[in-house]
């Protein structure tokens, strides 16, 4: 089925905020959402693999601990990346004055891929950006390659997963005022979602409306009707049977 943004962001507000954390701004995580469904990637099936352990997660704020040659290691305690990574960027960005390049290490997280929409935003900063990431529940290696001058990053996909020095919860993330070697960064990935390949998609979605799945679409009202009706009896009266039939 086709939604439109302001349908998706509603509703994507809407499911957060009733899940009453402190850390994490529902608005920024809604747009979050939307960027990486009107790429095509799956946004709303992130954000509700994310919703199944947001209200266990720990809500507190990140650790975060500057090396010796000046990069950033930000421990999240197991929580959700979408919650946290505005203000670690907005960090991070204050630390690269007068510096040409800035290595966040990110331990302990989850849901790297609603880091999308942040990420895209560094290009009108005039940032370049390297991101890479492995996940284990399903194995691949992930490298994201967005330079300077660009709206899209570069996707590279590989089902081969080399831990040697990283672990499957864990992000890096590089800045730089250069772009970096995407030819040479790249070998050895299997699969090239190309820039100009989520261009399209962004400029069709824009065009024609935002197309989801119609299972993860249900999932994600429910989320949104069931978690703000709980505590309310007024707001259980407006919610009709699937409120009833959720308790």
């Amino acid at each position: 089925m086709i939604v439109s943004y302001n349908e998706l962001t509603a509703v994507v507000n809407k499911a957060f905020l009733g899940m009453r954390r402190t850390c994490g701004e529902a608005d920024i995580i809604a747009n979050m959402v939307a960027g990486l469904q009107m790429v095509g990637l799956n946004g709303i099936g992130h954000f509700n693999n994310a919703a199944q352990f947001l209200t266990a997660e720990k809500d507190c704020p990140v650790d975060i601990f500057t090396t010796n040659d000046g990069g950033l290691v930000v421990d999240l305690h197991g929580c959700s990346l979408a919650c946290h990574l505005p203000v670690v960027i907005d960090y991070a960005i204050e630390k690269m004055v007068n510096k040409k390049h800035l290595t966040i290490e990110l331990k302990n997280c989850h849901n790297r891929w609603l880091a999308y929409n942040e990420l895209v935003k560094l290009a009108a900063k005039g940032l370049a950006c390297k991101a890479q990431w492995n996940n284990g529940s399903s194995p691949q290696n992930t490298l994201y390659i967005l330079n300077q001058g660009c709206v899209s990053p570069e996707l590279f996909l590989s089902d081969h997963l080399d831990l040697a020095g990283s672990a499957l919860h864990d992000m890096t993330i590089q800045l730089s005022v250069k772009s970096f070697d995407i030819t040479g960064y790249s070998a050895g990935y299997t699969r090239h979602i190309k820039s100009s390949e989520l261009n399209r998609a962004l400029r069709d979605t824009w065009h024609d409306g935002i197309l989801v799945d119609d299972a993860e679409w249900e999932t994600l009202k429910q989320t949104a009707t069931a978690l703000l009706v709980e505590n309310s009896k007024q707001s259980l009266k407006g919610a009709g049977e699937l409120a009833h039939s959720l308790r």
